[in-house]
């Protein structure tokens, strides 16, 4: 298994330059094709007491500056690939998560950077990223905040026996092979042999793959930053985790681990569902 497309998410207000170059070099380690992707939408028209507050005027200003910015993201991304990937562009006056879930399609993997900056929480103009992981049907690499180079030397795989975890393993593989040092761990205060069991399946079943890992239990926390923490302290390069949660009144609810793990862009993170 590898990567051969791969779609780069750019939203509209953030720093688009770290992410990019992790594209590029992503592109060029799996001889990949590059899809540059960037949305922004209008608003729509505000209803007040009497009618709709229709200000036509306003709204064709602010697509025309969509329309500006997504032609200058397109600049900087093909003056930073260059030539040394084969790359497509695609800019769209939309909504931005709406036209990333539908361009998962062309898609081995996304990637795309945590959120940041005025936008963020803005659905017009910001990517809803639990919406993206939950629907695109495909991984999705959060980057970092700032970083340009993507080291892949070690791996953390946050393991728990379900659904999600095995497409994650299996969804990362590529990443999971390069590595030099891959660790599965679970987040367990009273493991019992049935985890262990369960740990030791997913060691043997990346060995088969040519990937040596260890496996290791360690304590829950409250706030279910755990993961993230040994990460942190192991000073991994990638983490590998599936995402869980539910909808409720249009909204994807996470638990604490996924939640904790979205939230924490000094990692990077590559999770499915």
């Amino acid at each position: 298994m590898t990567y051969k497309s791969i779609v780069l998410n750019l939203d509209i207000d953030g720093m688009v330059a770290p992410v990019i170059k992790i594209a590029v070099d992503l592109a060029q380690r799996f001889d990949a094709r590059l899809i540059g992707i960037s949305a922004a939408d209008v608003p729509p028209p505000v209803v007040m007491e009497g009618g709709v507050a229709f200000e036509g005027e306003s709204m064709m200003r602010q697509r025309k500056n969509i329309e500006r910015r997504i032609e200058d993201l397109r600049i900087e991304f093909e003056r930073l690939a260059g030539a040394s990937v084969d790359t497509e562009w695609r800019g769209a006056v939309d909504n931005p998560t709406r036209l990333l879930i539908d361009s998962a399609r062309v898609a081995d993997l996304i990637v795309t950077a945590s959120p940041e900056g005025a936008s963020s929480g803005n659905v017009h103009r910001s990517t809803d990223l639990g919406n993206l992981i939950l629907q695109a049907g495909r991984p999705v690499l959060v980057a970092s905040t700032n970083q340009e180079n993507f080291r892949i030397n070690k791996v953390l795989v946050g393991w728990k026996d379900t659904r999600e975890a095995r497409r994650a393993v299996v969804d990362a593989m590529p990443f999971l092979q390069m590595a030099q040092e891959v660790r599965v761990i679970a987040i367990d205060d009273d493991a019992t042999d049935e985890t262990w069991n369960s740990l030791n399946d997913v060691v043997a079943f990346l060995s088969s793959h040519g990937v040596k890992a260890k496996a290791d239990v360690f304590p829950e926390k409250s706030d279910g930053g755990s993961i993230a923490d040994v990460a942190e302290a192991m000073h991994a390069d990638l983490i590998i985790s599936g995402a869980y949660g539910h909808s409720r009144f249009r909204e994807w609810i996470f638990g604490g681990a996924t939640r904790s793990l979205l939230e924490n862009d000094r990692l990077n993170r590559v999770m499915s569902n």
